[in-house]
């Protein structure tokens, strides 16, 4: 219900505010200056709108009047007043390259309150105004519609185990977290993800073939605190060290070894070793195909073959390949050993 631009269509804007400024435009501004892309998050819930019919999640779904409340709203009209900000959005701020609209809930029910989905927001006709005036725009998945018309789809607080998959075809997809359990600044909140936990996701979503969206909410003077910086520091630091684990990889057609997940880019394959074993990991089928291996934090090579004596006492199949790690675990979060392929 607050709009960070200055839109003709309500008085909940930047500019009715001591700040005075259109935000949006400076983020849009400042992100194209380095290079990044410009997406938008568009909220289909608006509290504050006077046609917006109270309902499961409204602030006022157990006020004693609320059929007196909703008389007279008109969530037709709603719908008009979404479509004529997002006709503004997407033709004040140059190209958008996406648009993230959140959230649908239909179905669901409240003390005779229902939820809202495709018919509240006229999807349809919103999703059509925004394919004519950004063709290329990317699209998630939370407009209520048929699963083919989005072009991403977003699973939100979970971790899928693989690629994520709709009506049984692999999609585009991100995992959506936070760092702590709240999407905004919350002061007691005291569920902050542990650094193994912030990296592992990381992991976990690539190697799944997916992206990683992490939320950070800034506090009521628009700063981080200093737990939110921690977490953070926690993926500069990691990153720094194996960015190309990450970047441009995604799912690996080897199946990793217990406690470990593998992603890929083209020749260069990334064993990250979420729990450290004693001295030895196995690859399975691995053996002869790999040239090269070493640690990603600070280059060093990493052993491929263990003596003959070793590989006897482990009874091991002749296509098993052995890397031979230092006893004690790197200090690094989490460790990872870059594979050339041949």
């Amino acid at each position: 219900g607050f709009c960070l631009w200055d839109s003709q269509h309500t008085d909940y804007k930047t500019t009715n505010t001591p700040y005075g400024r259109d935000a949006l435009r400076l983020f849009a501004d400042a992100f194209r200056a380095e290079g990044l892309r410009v997406g938008f998050y568009y909220s289909l819930l608006d509290w504050h709108h006077p046609d917006f019919l109270i309902d499961i999640f409204h602030p006022l779904r157990n006020h004693p009047e609320v059929d007196r409340l909703n008389a007279g709203r008109d969530m037709g009209r709603y719908a008009t007043y979404v479509r004529n900000q997002l006709r503004e959005l997407l033709t004040s701020y140059g190209p958008i390259d996406m648009l993230w609209c959140d959230f649908s809930y239909p179905g669901q029910d409240y003390q005779g309150l229902p939820g809202k989905g495709r018919e509240a927001w006229e999807s349809e006709q919103l999703l059509a105004l925004v394919r004519e005036l950004s063709p290329r725009i990317m699209m998630n998945n939370r407009l209520d519609l048929p699963a083919a018309q989005a072009d991403f789809y977003t699973p939100e607080q979970v971790q899928p185990r693989a690629w994520y998959m709709v009506n049984g075809e692999p999609v585009v997809w991100e995992a959506c977290h936070t760092l702590s359990g709240s999407w905004g600044y919350h002061r007691d909140e005291t569920s902050w993800k542990s650094p193994q936990q912030l990296i592992q996701l990381l992991i976990e979503s690539v190697a799944c073939g997916g992206n990683l969206l992490m939320n950070v909410g800034p506090t009521a003077l628009g700063s981080f605190d200093g737990r939110a910086l921690q977490a953070l520091a926690v993926y500069r630091g990691w990153m720094a060290l194996h960015g190309a684990a990450i970047y441009g990889c995604t799912q690996s057609e080897w199946t990793p070894p217990p406690d470990c997940r593998f992603t890929q880019n083209g020749n260069k394959l990334y064993l990250h070793i979420f729990a450290w074993p004693f001295r030895f990991v196995y690859l399975e089928g691995l053996a002869g195909k790999v040239v090269y291996a070493r640690f990603l934090h600070d280059g060093s090579e990493v052993v491929l073959t263990p003596p003959h004596w070793e590989r006897n006492q482990m009874q091991l199949s002749a296509e098993t390949l052995v890397l031979t790690l230092p006893v004690q675990k790197p200090d690094v979060v989490v460790p990872v050993v870059e594979l050339t392929l041949k």
